[in-house]
């Protein structure tokens, strides 16, 4: 082997441990209690669940809710990735961040705003008498909120490189504009469409904190029924079966995800994105901007508007006075004050971000050099803590994690390290772009001086990927922030992070108890938004995708 294998493969040594400790073990540990008893395997229970009439209904439902949100998200998203991939208008730039500002908030502070909005008592029930908090339409209407800026972002990142020269010969050799993009654009987008479709796809498909909220207990996708099933009924072979059924699903979507990214890597030429954005002209274009300008604002703006107002508002009008109320402890909701759940959630995602960074940012260098299969199915296995079922993983780490020299059930670490685990792919998506694009060249010159492999990563690498490092950072602490289906689990009756609390706050009856929901989950979004904007202002030019 090669000094640069050698390296390669020293450098994979923490984040196989990590990725092996704390989410292989647990996973496999949680489903082989519930499929073994007595010393031996069920595999006849594995296939009493599966030919079981409910498993079929929940299957049923998490499909068709993942696809059918999967075609609302691309229709009201694929335009929006056309305005901001060829138009230029004044306010683009924060417009982007506004976008983007979904996708990086809890899916719990997701939930609650569309609560507010569709809910008993919401904005439309109060103007017009109209709730559909328990319909299927506020599930697709919320995850089209939470996942219109992977297909802006990736399908409009993609369609900002592409020549428009190549459509516009199209048109002088006589083809008409939509002929001349469905046979020249269409095609050199379809991989990148189709790449968005199976990540919002994936996404709806594992989704837990939406439909938990939204969706009541008429609906419940196979992450909400593993919950039920192990929180519960504490029927954990069931849960086990359900989840092997949802890994099964996730690996597929993944694959078929990495084959597509593959694809669309290596068949275009690019160009230069600010060569192709030109201002709106004629009527077509003019009705797009303004489509997508009344989307964003009906879709993405107006739900967490009426979060705020929500919040403010009381029985005396408006005022703090659910802000206030969250620094008392009374009300037996907590043990204590909801207001400490800020403190805590921010101490948590500090910690899940450095160890995210600290993993990601050493599995992003292994990935460097594009190595074959092996270095591609690593990567592929990097992305599946975002599709396992979190209610597992938490679940499986109270049940794993409780023997010396791992018995951590009782320290506050085992919150950072589940936060930590979804953290790891965003680390390793944003860096891994940044550092294949650094010149191999300066690293062996770097090498032929004399200098180690650690010194050329400190003098060549770090300081062309600082920007990306903080980039990372700043999404792996969103995502922490806004954890939930593992630290329901393992989060402490006197330490509950904000996501959890809001969870609590929302599951119990009263005016003061849902108004203190919507003003902690206000905090959660601000929080997360200013992160945004940070982000925004450190983004490397080339990180320009989500996924």
């Amino acid at each position: 082997m090669t000094r640069a294998g050698w390296t390669r493969l020293a450098l994979l040594v923490v984040p196989v441990a990590f990725l092996g400790v704390f989410f292989a073990y647990p996973v496999a540990a949680i489903t082989a209690r519930g499929l073994r008893a007595d010393g031996a395997w069920q595999w006849g229970r594995a296939g009493e669940v599966l030919t079981d009439a409910d498993t079929a209904h929940v299957l049923w439902f998490t499909v068709w809710q993942a696809a059918a949100s999967t075609a609302l998200t691309l229709a009201l998203a694929l335009p929006g990735a056309y305005v901001f991939a060829r138009l230029s208008f004044p306010g683009k730039r924060l417009l982007h961040a506004v976008v983007t500002v979904p996708f990086v908030l809890p899916t719990v502070v997701t939930g609650a705003a569309f609560l507010a909005l569709l809910g008993r008592g919401g904005l439309l029930d109060e103007l017009w008498g109209v709730r559909l908090d328990t319909t299927v339409w506020a599930i697709l209407l919320a995850h089209a909120f939470f996942n219109y800026a992977i297909v802006v972002r990736t399908v409009g990142g993609l369609w900002a490189q592409l020549d428009p020269r190549q459509e516009e010969a199209a048109r002088v050799l006589g083809a008409g504009r939509f002929a001349a993009w469905r046979r020249v654009t269409l095609p050199a987008l379809a991989p990148s469409v189709a790449a968005a479709a199976l990540m919002v796809f994936l996404f709806t498909f594992t989704s837990f904190g939406v439909v938990q909220i939204l969706g009541g207990p008429r609906y419940a996708t196979l992450e909400v029924e593993i919950y039920r099933q192990t929180a519960q009924l504490l029927d954990l072979p069931t849960a086990a079966v359900l989840t092997l059924l949802q890994f099964a699903a996730v690996a597929l979507l993944l694959g078929a995800h990495g084959w597509l990214v593959r694809r669309r890597e290596s068949a275009l030429a690019l160009v230069d994105p600010a060569r192709t954005s030109r201002p709106p002209r004629g009527a077509a274009q003019w009705g797009l901007l303004g489509g997508t300008l009344a989307v964003i604002a009906l879709l993405l703006l107006l739900p967490p508007a009426v979060l705020v107002e929500r919040s403010l508002s009381g029985p005396d009008g408006y005022g703090l006075a659910h802000y206030r109320a969250l620094a008392s402890s009374e009300g037996g909701t907590f043990l204590v004050a909801p207001w400490e759940a800020v403190a805590t959630s921010l101490r948590y995602a500090s910690v899940a971000t450095v160890i995210a960074l600290l993993v990601g940012g050493l599995a992003a260098a292994a990935l460097t050099r594009r190595a074959g299969r092996l270095a591609r199915g690593f990567d592929a296995l990097l992305m599946l803590p975002l599709g396992t079922s979190a209610v597992t993983v938490g679940f499986g780490f109270l049940i794993a994690l409780d023997e010396p020299p791992l018995d951590l059930r009782s320290s506050w670490i085992l919150v950072p390290l589940a936060q930590a685990l979804v953290g790891v792919p965003f680390v390793v998506r944003v860096m891994l772009p940044v550092l294949r694009a650094v010149d191999d060249r300066l690293r062996e010159a770097a090498a032929v001086l004399g200098a180690s492999p650690v010194r050329v990563w400190r003098e060549v690498d770090l300081p062309l990927v600082r920007r990306a490092a903080l980039v990372a950072s700043g999404f792996a602490f969103a995502v922490a922030l806004g954890e939930f289906g593992a630290t329901v689990f393992i989060a402490r009756a006197d330490a509950p992070t904000l996501p959890v609390a809001v969870a609590r706050l929302l599951g119990r009856a009263g005016e003061l108890n849902y108004g203190q929901a919507m003003a902690l989950s206000t905090i959660l979004m601000l929080v997360c938004v200013l992160t945004l904007l940070a982000l925004e202002s450190l983004r490397p030019a080339r990180t320009t995708e989500l996924v």
